[in-house]
């Protein structure tokens, strides 16, 4: 089921995300939902707290990046062909590498990009749909999706890591955005006035 995706401004985008146990009701059906509504919306990573939901779990897949991509980006894209996970109650153990920069979005700030410096890799420790702990490490794009979605479930935006110059000037936008003035193609909801 596709399900609507909150928009900047709603609180619970601020908030950071709870824990879940494993038997987290209907678990996997949720991870089902998330993947059909990041899919519809062209989304390559979905944090259940931009589904209104406050709980430490996001999906990525970085692979349909490289489906489209015609060559590798001076170095950054070093996980070709990206990866398809789930992420359940997520901690950053590690960043390593130098910081670049990318232009970033997001489902819930739609038509806003700007360029974002993260580190190249991340160390995560997780838990997968089977509820199996993994520890990884993850690099190039794909780390970057994984660090974007993990700040979902902080409480933290994208737009948190632009200047405050850059920030103001985008300002109306954002307010745009949370008042519903904007027009998507996939299903969104605004907070509540």
């Amino acid at each position: 089921m596709i399900l609507p995706i909150v928009s900047f401004g709603t609180p619970v985008l601020r908030k950071p995300a709870v824990e879940i146990e494993q038997n987290f009701p209907n678990l996997e059906k949720l991870i089902a939902d998330m993947w059909e509504t990041m899919y519809s919306s062209n989304g390559v990573g979905l944090a259940a707290p931009q589904i209104n939901k406050e709980i430490r779990l996001f999906v990525m897949d970085s692979e349909q990046i490289f489906k489209n991509q015609e060559k590798e980006d001076e170095g950054k894209y070093l996980d070709a062909p990206g990866i398809k996970k789930v992420f359940i109650n997520a901690r950053i153990i590690a960043y390593k590498g130098e910081e670049w920069s990318y232009n970033e979005g997001c489902l819930s700030i739609p038509k806003i990009r700007e360029d974002v410096f993260r580190p190249q890799f991340v160390e995560m420790e997780y838990y997968d749909e089977s509820f199996q702990k993994q520890i990884d490490t993850f690099s190039g794009i794909s780390a970057r999706i994984i660090q974007h979605e993990y700040d979902h479930i902080e409480g933290k935006l994208f737009i948190d890591y632009l200047k405050p110059l850059r920030k103001k000037l985008i300002q109306n936008k954002l307010n745009d955005i949370a008042k519903g003035k904007i027009k998507v193609d996939y299903k969104m909801s605004f907070p509540k006035r």
